[in-house]
């Protein structure tokens, strides 16, 4: 259960912190038989198991469909509040919250490679929440106005209950200073899709007029480090090498 096409549109950025759309199941195009054939005759792991990401963030079933990579989506329903408060460092909070997910999908999806995923934004070492309306975006960016944002974003992989490997990446984004007119017109165009990042920015629309410079992966400031995962997806024999 590999390869796919991507899907039809271009969902908003959403960082992770527990307001997730809800889905059962990415959209992807079938394989058709013959190529499905032709993967199995390398592999019958690719024909048997389970590719699953715990989670229904539109933007990162987004970034596995683009990449040909077919799975199932599958809410992981963690205490990701608990998990925050063990800690207060960026790298620890998101690395935790991805292998968590993950293994709390895994214990319920034997022998099937488990996806979790998570995303941090700290600024004057703050960790920011989704805003809770429109007022609270407003607010957010008058914060982060003229300062470094530093973008936190985990991955790991699971199986039967153990995490087998995790990595993570931050990304530094320097926010331009910010006038209150450009907030408020910045708002009437993205709200409430921005409602749904903890950063009140999707990079692939208006967000990206919200910076002066931007250094770090793409993949990453979108929500997940992307080119390990491929990675070590391949290593696990989950995708062609």
């Amino acid at each position: 259960m590999i390869h796919s096409l991507g899907m039809d549109s271009v969902p908003v950025d959403e960082l992770s912190n527990g307001r997730e759309e809800a889905a059962d199941k990415c959209s992807v195009e079938c394989v058709p038989s013959p190529a499905l054939a032709f993967a199995v005759r390398f592999s019958t792991r690719l024909f048997f198991l389970a590719l699953i990401l715990a989670s229904t963030s539109a933007i990162r079933r987004h970034m596995l469909a683009a990449a040909g990579v077919e799975f199932e989506a599958v809410p992981s329903n963690v205490d990701e509040a608990a998990i925050k408060a063990t800690t207060t460092d960026p790298r620890d909070i998101a690395s935790d919250l991805a292998a968590a997910k993950a293994q709390a999908v895994s214990e319920r999806r034997a022998d099937d490679w488990i996806i979790g995923s998570d995303s941090v934004v700290a600024v004057d070492g703050r960790i920011f929440a989704k805003p809770r309306d429109r007022d609270g975006a407003a607010e957010h960016l008058r914060f982060f106005s003229g300062k470094p944002m530093l973008l936190t974003s985990a991955v790991a992989l699971a199986q039967n209950g153990r995490v087998d490997w995790r990595h993570v990446e931050t990304a530094r984004l320097q926010m331009r200073p910010l006038s209150g007119a450009f907030i408020s017109d910045y708002l009437d165009a993205e709200w409430p899709e921005v409602g749904y990042t903890v950063g009140v920015f999707r990079l692939e629309a208006r967000g990206v007029q919200l910076f002066d410079r931007i250094d770090g992966d793409h993949f990453t400031i979108l929500g997940m480090p992307l080119i390990p995962l491929l990675g070590a997806l391949r290593e696990r024999g989950l995708l062609l090498t």
